[in-house]
């Protein structure tokens, strides 16, 4: 019997932790791109967490997708933030659940005692900042990976 391979392992889902600030920048870039509507956010004030179930383009397959000539993929994730205290937004109808948002990005900005602001930048001006006690997110894809609707990657002409 030989030794297994790393071509030999199958891909698994998705499931990822941030707890600092390099951490952070792994799932921002996993995130860009991936859309929601207003309606796939929730905040539970009680559980301080802040909840989006996003369509993630597969950021992480893409070179595959490329070299085997087969569609770029996306993700149905969920991103949860954890030690949420106070939410804030702008640039869009928080109400207007239809409405569809695209994630630019992730920031941090520290304050004292590892507590922060965690802001959520959207296109067309939009942004959510959520106030946290630290950086705690995860994010954990739930479905199997599907092709992109588009069949392109995703772009930001200048």
């Amino acid at each position: 019997m030989a030794d297994a391979r790393f071509e030999d392992g199958r891909e698994a889902a998705l499931s990822l932790k941030a707890e600092g600030p390099e951490d952070l920048q792994v799932i921002s870039a996993l995130v860009q791109d991936a859309v929601l509507s207003a309606g796939d956010m929730a905040w539970d004030r009680r559980g301080r967490t802040f909840s989006l179930f996003l369509n993630r383009f597969r950021w992480e397959d893409r070179a595959a997708a490329e070299r085997e000539g087969r569609p770029f993929e996306r993700a149905r994730a969920l991103l949860v933030i954890g030690g949420v205290m106070k939410l804030s937004s702008q640039g869009f109808d928080r109400t207007d659940g239809d409405m569809i948002l695209s994630v630019l990005s992730l920031g941090w900005e520290p304050s004292a005692d590892g507590a922060g602001r965690l802001l959520l930048t959207l296109a067309g001006d939009g942004a959510i900042a959520a106030e946290v006690e630290c950086i705690d997110l995860t994010l954990r894809d739930v479905t199997r990976p599907y092709a992109a609707p588009s069949g392109q990657v995703p772009g930001h002409p200048e």
